[in-house]
């Protein structure tokens, strides 16, 4: 198990506000009692659809997600909203959130323009160290969403590693380490569950 004493100082020393919850039912509880009238943009996230938060918050927000609405617009939409939510490649116990993005609408999202930025972040991203969570985002995180995206790449056969590919289908083309939160970026908050969501 993760240091979550650790975890929480470091991400709050570096600017996050942290939530930590038991449960991912307790965690989309939250979430969607926090956000209310409000215009929130997605990231693409297993994260984000395993807790329905979609639905839930579509329920009171207007919510735009590319996994919903079809054409570059919903993209467009969500990263012109004041708020965002994501998930994470990973994060570490020294209090670095890691991500890899192939069109890239994901990891700017995380660095400018939003009021709020909010990461729901499942025990199985911790990784004890920023080395740590570059090799768990690298190949770990990137090798499955690539199979799940339906990419033809080396990584997609075995998910074993990354192979660092020059496939024309390669779905890694940019990566952002965020050490501290961004000036640009009024709050960023990370919910930490104890359960294994996403990838």
């Amino acid at each position: 198990m993760p240091d979550w004493k650790k975890l929480t100082e470091n991400l709050e020393k570096h600017g996050f506000a942290v939530s930590r919850f038991a449960t991912a039912a307790e965690a989309a509880a939250y979430i969607d009692a926090q956000l209310d009238g409000r215009t929130i943009g997605v990231g693409g996230s297993m994260t984000v659809k395993e807790l329905g938060l979609y639905e839930r918050l579509s329920a009171h927000n207007r919510v735009h997600w590319h996994w919903t609405e079809e054409g570059p617009a919903a993209r467009e939409a969500a990263i012109a909203a004041p708020v965002y939510l994501c998930s994470a490649n990973a994060v570490s116990e020294t209090g670095e959130i890691v991500n890899i993005d192939g069109v890239g609408n994901r990891v700017s999202a995380t660095l400018y323009g939003h009021e709020e930025v909010w990461f729901v972040v499942g025990v199985n991203k911790i990784a004890p160290d920023e080395s740590a969570a570059l090799r768990r985002a690298r190949n770990v995180a990137s090798p499955l969403n690539n199979r799940r995206t339906g990419k033809k790449t080396p990584c997609t056969a075995s998910c074993d590693q990354c192979y660092d590919c020059q496939s024309p289908d390669r779905g890694c083309a940019a990566l952002v380490v965020l050490w501290r939160k961004p000036a640009g970026i009024k709050t960023m908050r990370v919910v930490l569950v104890e359960e294994k969501l996403g990838y």
